[in-house]
């Protein structure tokens, strides 16, 4: 008896101990997430002050605070200020050259990422829109990194962050005299591809052209050949909150190839064989689902071009020289002030 006793008080000690390693390497986690959102939001704020430097010899930049549609997940949906519209950040760029009783043509450009932020990664993308004429704005839509958790937590991928990305459209057309709303043109890269995608798909009256480079374009597909941490990043509670295996339906919802039929605006679509973040196999099933549908539209398979994902985003002679394809194909349509005639035109603009 005295032996089951002490075995007892053994069993009950180490439960206590493994219960309480397990608190605390919950605790440890949750500092250490705190902690990572709080370096976001210093690397963001460093970031935006190399904006200026980068780029305020050609372009006026403002950073402006606007709103899209209420969150999608609230835990109490009657609390007060649950179907407040959401507030999130907006760049602006406007060439400094203007002439403000001129109209000029506005360029949106979401970034990529699951949770990612524009950044001065963009920065000869930027200096080469502004030197063509082109006004740029640029939203940190829900679920942008360098905001914090609580912002981090409103994402929506292929839900209404497409919404607040066409609400800066909006906002851009409705605050400023300048922008002609009939030349609003689209680009986007990855999930910033999916994005420009599902805008024009859902709103194909606000967009004269699209650009969609490297587009994440199905779901299901992309859960079937990434590893689990990704996954979870759909899965999350505060996200889609399922898998792909237990609703498939709502992956599918947010995947720009079943939505191919409500296609009008005209597009160009770029992928490359040795992308090592969208399959290329992605990509084209989208192509392949828009030519079932028999819709109009361009793309180009590039053959394993330097630079992977990155590949027409980079500072390489063939980058500039496709990045002249997409301005040129862009520029049919929106007639930018400036349009770019050549590699050196592109060189002279976007490289001090």
């Amino acid at each position: 008896m005295k032996k089951l006793m002490i075995f007892l008080l053994f069993v009950v000690f180490i439960t206590n101990l493994y219960s309480q390693e397990q608190k605390l390497n919950e605790l440890i986690e949750e500092k250490f997430e705190a902690l990572e959102h709080r370096l976001d939001i210093l690397e963001k704020g460093i970031d935006d002050i190399q904006w200026f430097n980068k780029v305020g010899d050609v372009a006026l930049i403002d950073k402006v605070f606007i709103v899209g549609p209420p969150k999608a997940n609230v835990k109490n949906p009657t609390a007060m200020g649950a179907k407040n519209p959401l507030k999130f950040w907006n760049y602006v760029f406007i060439p400094r050259n203007i002439d403000r009783n001129k109209k000029y043509p506005l360029i949106i450009l979401p970034h990529g990422g699951v949770h990612a932020n524009f950044t001065t990664y963009h920065t000869h993308i930027i200096r080469e829109l502004i030197a063509q004429g082109y006004i740029v704005a640029a939203p940190e839509y829900r679920g942008s990194t360098g905001y914090g958790k609580s912002f981090y937590e409103t994402i929506d991928y292929g839900g209404l962050e497409v919404e607040d990305n066409n609400s800066a459209r909006d906002y851009m057309v409705e605050n400023y005299d300048f922008i002609d709303k009939d030349r609003v043109g689209i680009m986007g890269w990855s999930h910033g591809g999916l994005i420009a995608l599902m805008d024009i798909f859902n709103h194909p009256e606000d967009y004269k052209v699209a650009f969609a480079g490297v587009p994440v374009s199905d779901l299901v597909a992309r859960m079937g050949y990434y590893e689990n941490d990704y996954r979870e990043l759909f899965s999350a509670p505060y996200h889609i909150g399922k898998t792909v295996n237990q609703d498939v339906e709502e992956y599918r919802r947010r995947s720009p190839v079943n939505h191919v039929q409500k296609l009008k605006t005209p597009l160009l679509i770029h992928t490359n064989t040795n992308d090592d973040d969208v399959n290329v196999l992605e990509v084209e099933h989208l192509i392949q689902a828009l030519k079932a549908e028999g819709k109009k539209f361009e793309y180009e398979i590039f053959k394993d071009v330097p630079g992977g994902h990155s590949f027409d985003r980079i500072d390489t002679k063939i980058a500039k020289e496709i990045r002249l394809k997409i301005y040129k194909f862009m520029g049919e349509y929106l007639n930018p002030q400036n349009p770019f005639k050549s590699i050196k035109d592109l060189e002279k603009a976007a490289y001090k």
